[in-house]
């Protein structure tokens, strides 16, 4: 049924902005569409999966019920410690759920939280 994860959509105040770090860090374009109603919508891809960001709306898609989306990386550590010097904040971990597979969260700069998950 599932056949793999296409787009992860981000609510964000400043959809814009949130795609332009995104693609300063993954080192990838960014797509931005600015809709009739003035509405921005961003996007980058990495791995095969669009990262999308969308004006936030609390009254369609409140913040904080979302999932945490955890992406795959060779080291937990360094990229823990990239993604802490590019502007994001601790907020959970590094955990060790199993044998050789840890997890961590951090918060970037517009309050989304980002899961990663590596040896």
């Amino acid at each position: 049924m599932f056949e793999g994860v296409r787009t992860v959509m981000v609510f964000a105040v400043d959809p814009e902005a949130s795609a332009r770090w995104y693609g300063e860090l993954l080192g990838v374009p960014v797509r931005v569409d600015v809709a009739d109603t003035g509405a921005v919508y961003a996007w980058v891809e990495t791995g095969g999966v669009e990262l999308g960001f969308h004006p936030a709306d609390d009254a369609r898609n409140p913040r904080g019920g979302s999932p945490v989306v955890y992406w795959r990386v060779a080291d937990v550590h360094t990229v823990r410690e990239r993604l802490l010097a590019a502007g994001c904040a601790h907020h959970r971990g590094p955990l060790a759920i199993e044998p050789g597979r840890r997890i961590a969260q951090l918060r970037d700069p517009f309050g989304t939280i980002i899961g990663i998950e590596g040896p």
